[in-house]
């Protein structure tokens, strides 16, 4: 995968990211609901919950030129539509952001999140980080090894930093852990993001 370079390239980025976390989402059933993930103290059903009104709310930064903190109309969908409305809310995403990557002007273009600007690109960069990597630990607590491509995990590690950096790591990301010299970019990208890529949570097996 080529580096970012322009408004397409950012959109693509994401869709290769929402086309990953939705595959993981195909393992979630209602039994698995309560078990264990890698956000800690988080079961299935709150990060499927999180992943839905993080969706909601990065669709809100093409929409309407800004991401509040707290996205309107995300709605709170019942445990048994769960996995329908994370779903949907992939699909309303991508579609915000084809849109955004189809109009004219530069990548980086500000929008406002929390009221600061930020370019356009980097909103679409947070996206694809925080899809695929959630997808990761949705596949993690269904006891399923599904990596993070390789390309996609490389794209996101080049720019990770811009994003997890100490000022937003303390509240967004736990503490790199170690990767082994060999370990493939998925691998590195979830241990860069506090995640031991060799750890399935407990009782996470089918």
């Amino acid at each position: 995968m080529a580096a970012l370079t322009g408004r397409g390239r950012a959109a693509l980025l994401l869709e290769e990211a929402v086309a990953y976390g939705l595959g993981c989402v195909d393992s979630v059933t209602p039994a698995r609901l309560r078990r264990p993930t890698p956000c800690a103290g988080w079961d299935l059903e709150r990060l499927l919950r999180h992943l839905h009104e993080s969706m909601a709310a990065l669709r809100e930064a093409p929409d309407r030129g800004g991401v509040a903190l707290l996205p309107a109309g995300s709605g709170d969908p019942p445990p048994g539509d769960l996995v329908a409305a994370v779903r949907e809310g992939a699909r309303e995403l991508l579609d915000s952001w084809r849109c955004w990557a189809s109009r004219p002007g530069p990548a980086g273009a500000p929008v406002a999140v929390g009221g600061m600007p930020v370019p356009g690109e980097t909103v679409a960069l947070v996206g694809a980080l925080e899809v695929a990597v959630h997808g990761w630990d949705v596949a993690q607590a269904c006891g399923c090894a599904r990596p993070i491509p390789a390309p996609l995990a490389v794209a996101i590690l080049r720019r990770a930093p811009q994003v997890a950096d100490a000022g937003t790591r303390p509240a967004l990301f736990a503490a790199p852990v170690p990767a082994a010299p060999q370990a493939c970019p998925g691998d590195r990208l979830v241990a860069y993001l506090g995640r031991p890529p060799d750890r399935v949570p407990p009782n996470a097996r089918a």
